[in-house]
């Protein structure tokens, strides 16, 4: 018990001295990095620590264990995900504006932290091996509520007449596959199309075409739109 006091003062003194929060937000990125590539199972924490440019006793100060750090990545990972969606889900847009900010928000944020699919699908097949501690609270503190948001969403703009009478269970899931498959299968996607899909130039190409795609599936013909006129094959 000794030791580990005096390894926790230690640990504490580093981290005063230098910047306590920054060290913390190091080891959380490396530690993302580490799982998503390898799993909480072949992850080291030798490994994070190096990355992080910490020693383990400052480690082992801020997360007491290997699975702790993994729980803190999870929170910070999802915890991320829904404070950005929830920015746009809290405006007062009408349904087409805010359908098309909310998926541009969660595609710019899967953009910006692209190790997070990996992430999360390693943490999804835990939890379908029934090996995972954390999906329980994962899926009511953060998924969850993001669903009914976006559900709510869906039906207002159904019953005004934007959206097409889709089932919002299937739709939602659907628009998230759209935007995470992407990034999940940018190394397969590379052999396929003979191009790197992840510079700069193909996200936005990409993030184009997501909006472009949900748009046409979801959206009714505006309404003050002009009416199609029949050829004179179709009327004959």
């Amino acid at each position: 018990m000794a030791k580990i006091l005096h390894r926790r003062v230690v640990a504490h003194r580093m981290g005063s001295r230098g910047q306590p929060e920054e060290s913390r937000g190091a080891i959380l990125q490396a530690a993302a990095r580490e799982f998503a590539e390898y799993g909480i199972a072949g992850a080291r924490t030798d490994a994070i620590a190096r990355e992080a440019k910490v020693n383990k006793a400052l480690l082992y100060y801020y997360f007491q264990d290997k699975e702790t750090l993994y729980a803190a990545v999870l929170d910070e990972a999802f915890s991320g995900l829904k404070d950005t969606v929830f920015r746009v889900l809290d405006g007062t847009q009408p349904p087409r504006e805010k359908m098309l900010a909310y998926v541009g928000a969660y595609f710019d944020f899967i953009a910006s932290n692209q190790i997070y699919p990996r992430l999360m699908q390693r943490e999804m097949m835990r939890a379908r091996a029934g090996q995972s501690e954390h999906i329980d609270k994962m899926i009511k503190a953060y998924i969850q509520p993001i669903f009914v948001r976006v559900g709510e969403l869906m039906r207002k703009g159904i019953a005004e007449g934007d959206f097409r009478p889709v089932n919002p269970a299937h739709f939602v899931s659907s628009m998230v596959a759209v935007i995470i498959f992407y990034f999940s299968n940018a190394p397969m996607m590379q052999k396929i199309v003979g191009f790197n899909p992840l510079t700069r130039e193909r996200i936005a190409e990409r993030r184009a075409a997501v909006l472009d795609f949900i748009s046409a599936a979801l959206f009714r013909p505006e309404r003050n739109a002009m009416p199609r006129k029949e050829s004179a094959h179709e009327r004959a």
